[in-house]
C-alpha cells in the first residue's frame, strides 16, 4: 500500500486528486494539510469527499509529517512548495510538486516571470517536467516530478508531433487558449465571482501570463532551438475545461488527412490522448472530469496554416490526474490506475 500525503489539500487540485485517489486501490492517504483549514475535517469543505470524512486538515509539519507517507503531493502556491519540496525530496522521499516550482529549469527565468527567487538550485536540477507522452522515461527514473501546467499541457501536446516531425515554422507559432474558472484556484477574488464571469469572455495576461516560458522551455526542447510564441489565454464561464487552439506556418506541403495520421502514429499508444478523425474537433465537454486529451487538425491550404485544437480538463489532465498518472510511472504501477474513468456528460 502506497502511502500518500497531499500538503495543500483545500484547494480544487487537493480536492481532485482525493476524489481520484479515492478509486485508486493501492493507495492510503494518511494526511491532507491546509494552513487555513487546520482543524476541519475534509468533508466539511468537501462534502461530496463523503469517503475522507475520517480525514482532518493539518498545518503542514514537515517533521511532524514525514514518516507518515511514501510519495507526497504539493498542491501548494508558487513560492510556498520550494522550501518543502526540497526537504521532503533530500529526507529520501517521492515528491511531485503541483505548484510552479520546479518546473523552470533556469532560476533567472523563473525569478523574472514569477518575481521571486529560487533558493533552492541544487533541487531544481533533479527535477523532471511530469508530462508522460514525452518524458516517460526521465520520469520512471525520477523522484521529484515537476507536474505541467494545464495551458502547457495543453498546448504541448498538441504541437508535439508538428514541431518533431518539422512541419511547421516554429517562429509563427500563436497560441490562443481558453480556460474555465476553476484554473484561477479556489479563493476569494472579485474578479471570479459569478456576476463578474456569467455570459463574459475576456483576454487576459497578454504577454504576461507565467505559463508563457514553460510552454516556450519545452518546445524549444522538442524543436532543438530557442523559440519564442505568442500566448493569450481567455477566461471563459465554465467551472473546468481548456481549449487551445493553435496555428502555424506550414513548412511542408500536407493535407490534413495526412498530418491526422502523422499525430496518431505518435499517440496512438498513449492511453489518454485521442486524436481525432478528420472534420471532427475537441469539445471541452467530452473530458469533462477526466485524465483524457482530444486533439483536432485541420490544415487552411489558403493559408498555409495548421490548425491544432486540444482539449483538457484543467484540474484533471491540467493538474491532479497527470500527477496521479506520473505516482503511478515512478512507483512502477499500471500508469492509467484510477484514472480510467470517462468524461462527465453533459
Amino acid at each position: 500500500m502506497i502511502k500518500v500525503a497531499i500538503c495543500g489539500g483545500s484547494g480544487y487540485t487537493g480536492a481532485e486528486l482525493l476524489r481520484i485517489l479515492s478509486g485508486h486501490h493501492g493507495v492510503e492517504i494518511t494526511t491532507v494539510t491546509s494552513e487555513k483549514s487546520a482543524g476541519k475535517k475534509v468533508t466539511d469543505l468537501f462534502p461530496h469527499l463523503h469517503k475522507y470524512s475520517y480525514l482532518i486538515y493539518e498545518p503542514l509539519d514537515k517533521k511532524e509529517i514525514l514518516n507518515k507517507a511514501d510519495v507526497f503531493f504539493m498542491a501548494l502556491p508558487h513560492a510556498a512548495s520550494q522550501e518543502a519540496v526540497d526537504y521532503f525530496f533530500k529526507k529520501g522521499k517521492k515528491v511531485i510538486d503541483l505548484s510552479a516550482d520546479y518546473r523552470l529549469s533556469d532560476t533567472a527565468v523563473y525569478e523574472e516571470w514569477y518575481k521571486t527567487p529560487h533558493n533552492y538550485a541544487d533541487t531544481l536540477r533533479n527535477a523532471v517536467y511530469g508530462l508522460p507522452e514525452i518524458h516517460r522515461e526521465e520520469i520512471k527514473q525520477s523522484s521529484l516530478i515537476a507536474n505541467p501546467g494545464c495551458y502547457p499541457t495543453a498546448a504541448i501536446l498538441g504541437l508535439y508531433p508538428s514541431i518533431k516531425e518539422g512541419i511547421i515554422d516554429v517562429e509563427s507559432i500563436i497560441i490562443d487558449a481558453k480556460s474555465g474558472t476553476s484554473g484561477a484556484g479556489r479563493k476569494a477574488d472579485i474578479g471570479f465571482s459569478y456576476c463578474e464571469v456569467n455570459e463574459g469572455f475576456k483576454a487576459y495576461g497578454i504577454v504576461s501570463h507565467r505559463h508563457t516560458p514553460e510552454i516556450e522551455q519545452e518546445l524549444s526542447a522538442i524543436a532543438g532551438r530557442g523559440i519564442k510564441i505568442n500566448f493569450t489565454p481567455h477566461l471563459v464561464p465554465m467551472d473546468r475545461g481548456i481549449i487551445s487552439t493553435m496555428y502555424a506556418k506550414m513548412l511542408k506541403k500536407v493535407e490534413t488527412a495526412e498530418v491526422i495520421s502523422i499525430y496518431k502514429k505518435y499517440y496512438d499508444a498513449e492511453p489518454f490522448v485521442n486524436v481525432l478523425n478528420e472534420g471532427v474537433y475537441p469539445n471541452a465537454k467530452n473530458v469533462r472530469g477526466s485524465n483524457f486529451v482530444e486533439i483536432g487538425l485541420k490544415v487552411n491550404n489558403r493559408t498555409n496554416t495548421l490548425i491544432i485544437v486540444s482539449a483538457i480538463d484543467n484540474l484533471v489532465k491540467g493538474a491532479s490526474g497527470q500527477a496521479v498518472q506520473n505516482m503511478n510511472i515512478i512507483m512502477g504501477i499500471k500508469e492509467t490506475t484510477a484514472l480510467e474513468s470517462l468524461a462527465v456528460f453533459p
